[in-house]
C-alpha cells in the first residue's frame, strides 16, 4: 500500500519545519517537542469528569488522571500506560486518547504517570504499571469501578508495559486482566531486519531513535528479559483476550504481529489489525489524521466489547 496521503502531508510539513529528529536531542528538548505535538491530537473529547490521583507503588508514589464517563458506575476500568519510548511524553500527551476510550468504551481510565527514564530506568516503569494496576483492582469501588471488568491499555512503550503487566499479573495470581489492547506495541527489544529495516527512517518513529529511547531504558544485557520483552517471555499461554493494532510503515509492526501470533499459538483469542498507509505515532495524531482517529476509535471499541458482554 502507499502512504496515507494525510500522513505524507504531515510528514512534509514536520520535515518543512526542519526540526531535527527528537533521537538527536538531549533529553529535556526530547520531551519538549514531544508536548509541542499534542496539538495534533485534536480537540478535547467531552468525557464525565476527569481528576487527578495518587497511587501508592512499591518504592514511591505515581500520579494518575482519573476520567469517568457519563452515567451511573460501577463501569469498567481500563489501565492505560502511554508511549513515549520509556523517556517521553506525558498525561497531556495522551489526554484525548484516554477521553476518547472513556467515552467510547464507556469505561473509567486510569492513566498512569509511572516514572521514565533516565532518570528512573529498567525496570521502574513496569513495577510502577503494574503496582498502578493492583492498587485500582483492590481500589475499585472507590473509583467507581468493576474491578472484574479491568483491561489495560496502552501504545508503543504503553503498550510494551501493558503486556508485562498482562504476564505479571497472571504469574502472580492476580490481579485479573479482563482484556488487554494494544497499540503498536514495543515487544521484542533484541529484534533485528523486517519491517525494523523496511521502516527503518523517514517514518516519524525511526529505528536509530528506538535504539535511542532502548539506550536510555536499559542495558543490552537487560533487552532479553521478559520484563522488557513479553514475546520472549517462556509462556504466553493463559494470558487475556487482546487487540493489537500495527501500522503498515512503522519499524515495529512485525513485532506486534509476532506478538499476535504467538498468543495465539499459546491458545489465546487475539485480533490483530494492520492500518495499511499509516505510521507510529498516529494515535497521538487524531486532530490531523482521520487514520489515526480510526485507529483510536477502533481500540475503544474492541474495549468496549470486551467490557460490555
Amino acid at each position: 500500500m502507499a502512504l496515507d496521503p494525510q500522513v505524507e502531508g504531515l510528514l512534509q510539513a514536520m520535515a518543512a519545519e526542519g526540526n531535527p529528529p527528537i533521537h538527536t536531542l538531549p533529553v529535556p528538548d526530547a520531551r519538549a517537542a514531544a508536548e509541542g505535538l499534542t496539538a495534533l491530537s485534536g480537540e478535547p473529547v467531552p468525557v464525565g469528569s476527569v481528576r487527578g490521583i495518587s497511587i501508592p507503588v512499591g518504592d514511591g508514589v505515581v500520579g494518575a488522571r482519573i476520567y469517568t464517563p457519563e452515567g451511573d458506575g460501577p463501569h469498567p476500568g481500563v489501565m492505560f500506560f502511554h508511549g513515549g519510548g520509556w523517556v517521553i511524553c506525558s498525561l497531556d500527551t495522551h489526554d484525548n486518547i484516554c477521553r476518547t476510550i472513556c467515552r467510547d468504551a464507556e469505561a473509567v481510565v486510569v492513566s498512569v504517570d509511572y516514572r521514565m527514564a533516565p532518570e528512573f530506568r529498567y525496570p521502574t516503569a513496569v513495577h510502577d504499571c503494574f503496582g498502578a494496576t493492583k492498587w485500582v483492582s483492590e481500589n475499585a469501588a472507590s473509583l467507581d469501578i468493576d474491578a472484574s471488568r479491568l483491561a489495560v491499555s496502552g501504545d508503543s512503550a504503553g503498550g510494551n508495559l501493558s503486556a508485562v503487566v498482562t504476564q505479571m499479573a497472571r504469574d502472580a495470581g492476580g490481579p485479573a486482566i479482563a482484556f488487554a489492547a494494544l497499540i503498536y506495541p514495543a515487544v521484542d527489544m533484541t529484534r533485528k531486519g523486517g519491517s525494523l529495516d523496511e521502516n527503518a527512517t523517514g517514518y516519524f518513529l525511526e529505528t536509530e531513535g528506538m535504539e535511542w529511547f532502548m539506550g536510555h531504558y536499559l542495558t543490552d544485557e537487560q533487552r532479553a528479559e521478559a520484563l522488557a520483552s513479553p514475546l520472549l517471555h517462556e509462556n504466553l499461554a493463559g494470558l487475556p483476550d487482546t487487540f493489537i493494532a500495527t501500522c503498515e510503515f512503522d519499524p515495529l509492526r512485525d513485532e506486534g504481529e509476532a506478538y499476535g501470533d504467538a498468543l495465539r499459538a499459546n491458545g489465546g483469542h487475539v485480533t490483530t489489525k494492520r492500518y495499511d498507509g499509516l505510521i507510529h505515532g498516529v494515535a497521538n495524531m487524531s486532530g490531523a489524521l482521520d487514520g489515526g482517529r480510526q485507529l483510536v476509535e477502533d481500540t475503544a471499541a474492541h474495549l468496549r466489547a470486551a467490557l460490555h458482554p
